[in-house]
């Protein structure tokens, strides 16, 4: 299904958007790799706009658990499809990889597997102690689905030790419907609320352009704000291919700096908010952060 809608103007990509795709050795040999573990990676599932400049800084988030997703998000492009079993020797090639890239802050998120008893908890813990055993030095990261609210499966990812929790919200509540329409808004505020309660830093991310407005926004900032989220990443939403949504609105680089400006003051420790910000982008500048 396409998504254009003939009765509204065509949003072109303003200037601030427009990402140079850069191509070196750095660049090529990063996927090269990924491509010898056959391993898979968020940045190219995704389509980041800012992975041609990570591959070339030697860097990359690590997508476990298959390249097909159990759920159909509107904004994603990570594709729902046959779902195959989970390969037991993926921990250890992450690790190689994470090692092979000399990573010291490590990135790994997956697609959302509703198909396993435990929402794929497990793989996460055995992933983040096969790079741990790697990287014993290294801070790692890891951006969870919500394991459909499944208290134990979380406690398992907690208790494997990551330096940092993230979990999206992704979009205000009343989108969900449209956008993230097998996830539930309060669920995802209740996951990063116990990752708080156990003593871990929570982290999680917003969109922008997909419908909303500032005023909702302030309003995902509150939410968060309030149940002690210590890192909220604010980017801006671009349309990965005709089958997805339309950008109904580009948002000023100035508004994100008020995003920022408005989450410090509502108590968030820390805010990244610009257009191409996204969960994984720089995320070792927060790495040094102590829980």
């Amino acid at each position: 299904m396409c998504f254009k809608d003939r009765s509204k103007p065509y949003l072109r990509i303003p200037p601030w958007l427009r990402v140079k795709i850069p191509c070196n050795k750095t660049y090529s040999a990063t996927r090269e790799l990924v491509k010898d573990l056959s391993l898979n990676t968020v940045c190219q599932s995704a389509k980041c706009p800012n992975m041609f400049e990570c591959f070339s800084e030697h860097t990359a988030t690590f997508l476990i658990m298959g390249n097909t997703c159990t759920r159909n998000c509107a904004f994603c492009n990570i594709e729902s499809g046959e779902i195959l079993p989970l390969d037991l020797t993926e921990p250890t090639r992450v690790a190689e990889a994470a090692k092979r890239l000399k990573l010291k802050h490590v990135v790994i998120t997956s697609v959302t597997r509703d198909d396993l008893a435990d929402g794929g908890a497990g793989a996460f813990a055995s992933t983040i102690s096969a790079v741990r055993k790697a990287l014993p030095e290294s801070t790692i990261e890891v951006l969870i689905p919500d394991f459909q609210g499944d208290e134990a499966s979380l406690i398992s990812v907690i208790e494997a030790g990551p330096d940092i929790i993230n979990h999206n919200v992704e979009t205000p509540p009343m989108h969900y419907s449209d956008i993230r329409p097998q996830a539930d808004y309060e669920q995802s505020l209740e996951l990063i609320k116990r990752v708080k309660s156990a003593g871990a830093i929570a982290k999680s991310g917003v969109m922008v352009g997909l419908g909303e407005n500032d005023e909702e926004v302030q309003g995902v900032i509150d939410d968060l704000a309030i149940i002690g989220c210590d890192i909220v990443t604010i980017g801006q939403y671009m349309r990965p291919s005709l089958k997805h949504p339309e950008v109904l609105r580009y948002v000023h680089p100035d508004v994100f700096e008020e995003y920022a400006r408005y989450g410090k003051g509502k108590g968030v420790k820390h805010m990244y908010s610009a257009p191409l910000v996204r969960s994984s982008y720089n995320a070792a500048l927060f790495a040094g952060l102590k829980k």
